[in-house]
């Protein structure tokens, strides 16, 4: 196993804290809405939010091969690299550097402070400046150490999952619904390219289950725990995410919910429990911002680690590999931060989230796909653990992913291809810079 330059003091329950606590953030609290305003049916969004899950679990199975065998800072780009070389590596980091990453930490500050207002009376440019402020203050958290970040994870994931497990039992045990909301009407039609535009929006809410690998030179005993944490917290956010829609439906009909009122349907929903009272809008409002902060946190703990990764195996600027006396990478935490306030400055939640999942999903396909080639190109390199359902899990992830990506295509080329645009950018930048010194 390759030496880290990072310790290793991230253990089994932490890292599960990880995936759930970085994954369940803004857009179960948001993306509701929209799926059904595409799908229109109780029945197609239910089954909607099941085919996400499922592709996240595949993904998680299959991911965690290489996650064990290649237990290394990066992730993702460290997968690729291995696979298949330096240049879909780098176009991996220039994708998070250029536009994903930053557009992550500014929408889900963003949200964060949106519901702050609920309670401070923000507008404006006041909700930007406390997003700005929410980002330094959790990469300061970073930089002071994992073992700090970790703990806010830890804290903040339990919280938010308790509270969104008491909103779905207060839900169908007071509130004022019915279950007449899961009959859909027979005048409404969908098919399978309107499922696959869901999903581009479902995707966002799933994100997150591939985070843990960008740290995988700190977790312990990487052959055992990564599997392990992968798996586990991926089940653990389909179960509260598919339960969490149910009571949305049961509490607020489908058409309701895809009303531009109901944006926000985790506080419409509440104010439908007549047990939590005038006190119900602010419970929820809480309870959101400490899953955006923890979601924060998570994505501020995990992705810098690709920069740092980028920087360390000579594919970006070398100052940006530099650990600090906290042991943290310091550059790359502070790097991540500032585009972070940037982006949030001049953009709005939509503009943030619009190109995140089509920015990041090609490079899933890629590193999944990297399971064959390493299978062959290394077929003796030791693996923890081997994919479960080889092949067919990971060759139903590449399809239904592939799938998914060439239907946005389709149905929305200007903005797909404005995303695959920023990404073939780097192609160029990569021959001048780093592949010409190579």
């Amino acid at each position: 196993m390759e030496a880290s330059r990072l310790p290793r003091t991230i253990g089994l329950w932490s890292a599960i804290a990880v995936i759930v606590g970085t994954t369940i953030g803004s857009g179960i609290f948001r993306v509701p809405a929209t799926v059904a305003g595409r799908l229109g049916e109780p029945q197609p969004v239910l089954l909607a939010w099941a085919i996400g899950g499922a592709l996240a679990l595949f993904g998680a199975l299959s991911l965690a091969e290489l996650a064990a065998a290649y237990p290394r800072s990066g992730g993702v780009f460290a997968y690729l690299d291995e696979a298949i070389g330096p240049l879909p590596a780098f176009l991996f980091g220039w994708s998070q550097l250029a536009v994903i990453r930053a557009s992550a930490l500014g929408g889900i500050a963003t949200v964060f402070a949106e519901y702050l207002a609920y309670f401070t009376g923000f507008e404006g440019t006041e909700i930007r400046i406390a997003a700005a402020v929410t980002i330094l203050l959790v990469a300061l958290i970073n930089y002071l150490g994992v073992k700090y970040a970790a703990r806010v994870m830890g804290v903040a994931t339990i919280a938010k999952y308790v509270g969104m497990v008491g909103l779905v039992v207060l839900a169908f045990a007071a509130g004022r619904g019915s279950f007449a909301n899961f009959s859909g009407s027979a005048t409404t039609s969908f098919n399978l390219s309107m499922i696959g535009a869901a999903l581009v929006s479902i995707m966002w809410a799933y994100d997150g289950w591939a985070d843990l690998s960008y740290m995988g030179g700190e977790i312990k005993d990487p052959g055992r725990n990564f599997p392990i944490a992968l798996i586990v917290g991926t089940l653990l956010i389909i179960a509260i995410y598919l339960a969490l829609n149910a009571a949305y439906i049961y509490l607020v009909p489908v058409p309701e919910m895809a009303q531009p009122s109901s944006a926000i349907i985790a506080t419409r929903a509440a104010e439908r429990i007549p047990l939590l009272g005038s006190a119900g809008g602010g419970l929820v409002a809480a309870i959101v911002m400490i899953s955006c902060f923890g979601t924060l946190n998570g994505s501020m703990l995990t992705n810098p680690r690709i920069f740092f990764a980028m920087a360390d195996r000579g594919l970006f600027f070398k100052g940006v590999a530099r650990v600090s006396r906290f042991e943290t990478p310091s550059v790359a935490i502070w790097l991540a931060a500032l585009l972070g306030c940037a982006y949030v400055m001049f953009n709005d939640f939509q503009q943030l989230a619009d190109r995140f999942v089509l920015g990041i999903w090609p490079f899933y396909i890629l590193a999944i796909l990297g399971v064959f080639i390493l299978r062959k190109k290394a077929p003796n390199l030791e693996r923890p653990y081997r994919t479960f359902g080889y092949p067919v899990v990971p060759v139903v992830f590449l399809l239904a992913a592939t799938g998914m990506v060439l239907n946005a295509l389709v149905t929305d080329p200007l903005n797909t291809g404005i995303t695959l645009g920023i990404i073939a950018v780097g192609v160029p930048v990569y021959f001048r810079t780093i592949g010409r010194r190579r």
